[in-house]
């Protein structure tokens, strides 16, 4: 089986790139297959064009869609899953991951009559949060966080959906250190377990 990974980070040096590799050793060690979309690294371009904002705003199914965005379609649909990996920035994902889902979920293929954007079997997200999961949970951020991309940008387009949070992970806190290990461990577990 494949899964199709969608990797925000704007940092090398950071634990999410870390979550990230861990995850992609799990996948590749239980004999299944992926593929990496690495938005920093590929440059992807987020900000929709006006074309494309009119495209969708009215609804035209036309095949002029650009050709990043059919690239990362193709991706989507030659997967059985996706898999989603970021670091939460004010309560949601990175800005670049915001624009990649602007342009990519597009009309007539994400939403619309007819919809050309497959099912997927599962669907996971991996976030690595600064704030403790409590600190998340008691203002509701984490509730926000999961509408956001479950109940919207997920809903109906996988049949099994998943939203982890990996907490604490600000540099500034002690237990980004202490619990290096056993969360990347965590990853590679979930990455091995998920197909």
């Amino acid at each position: 089986m494949k899964v199709f990974i969608v990797y925000c980070h704007p940092s090398e040096d950071s634990f999410t790139k870390n979550m990230c590799d861990a995850f992609i050793r799990g996948i590749t060690d239980s004999g299944n297959e992926y593929i990496l979309s690495d938005l920093y690294r590929m440059g992807f371009q987020t900000d929709m064009t006006e074309e494309e904002y009119l495209r969708d705003a009215n609804y035209r199914n036309t095949p002029d869609v650009a050709e990043d965005v059919l690239a990362e379609q193709k991706k989507i649909n030659s997967a059985d899953a996706i898999a989603f990996i970021y670091p939460v920035f004010w309560t949601e994902a990175p800005a670049k991951l915001v624009g990649w889902f602007d342009r990519v979920w597009s009309y007539g293929f994400a939403y619309g009559d007819e919809m050309t954007m497959k099912v997927l079997d599962k669907a996971i997200i991996l976030c690595s949060a600064g704030n403790p999961i409590e600190r998340l949970e008691e203002f509701g951020l984490l509730d926000s966080m999961k509408k956001v991309m479950l109940g919207d940008r997920l809903f109906g387009r996988a049949k099994q959906m998943e939203f982890i949070v990996f907490d604490n992970t600000s540099r500034e806190f002690e237990f980004r250190e202490k619990n290096w290990d056993r969360n990347l461990q965590k990853a590679y577990e979930i990455g091995k377990a998920f197909l």
